[in-house]
């Protein structure tokens, strides 16, 4: 399995970080693609072969740390990318709450 779990939802309270200028606070770090609990179930396809998939939005993926858990709020798609070239972490801005 590529991910801890696939998940459906948020299972934590609102954060407060709704922009990109909000998760731009937090410095990325190394994650660990198989300690992540995704959020969404559904992936668009055209949007993780995309050249430009980051083009839009932050290069980096939103992680939410909960209670000592790592949920994968945003990025999806370039976790999934990452695992299929082999790479076992992804650079991910991580809020603990």
């Amino acid at each position: 399995m590529i991910f801890k779990a696939v998940g459906e939802g948020r299972p934590y309270p609102d954060h407060g970080l709704h922009s990109f200028k909000d998760w731009s606070a937090i410095a990325p770090r190394p994650v660990r693609i198989d300690q992540l609990i995704t959020t969404k179930r559904m992936l668009d396809l055209g949007h993780l072969l995309s050249e430009d998939s980051t083009f839009y939005g932050d290069l980096f993926a939103h992680v939410v740390d909960w209670q000592g858990t790592l949920y994968l709020e945003d990025g999806l798609h370039r976790a999934l990318r990452a695992a299929l070239q082999q790479r076992s972490a992804v650079h991910a801005r991580v809020h603990v709450m």
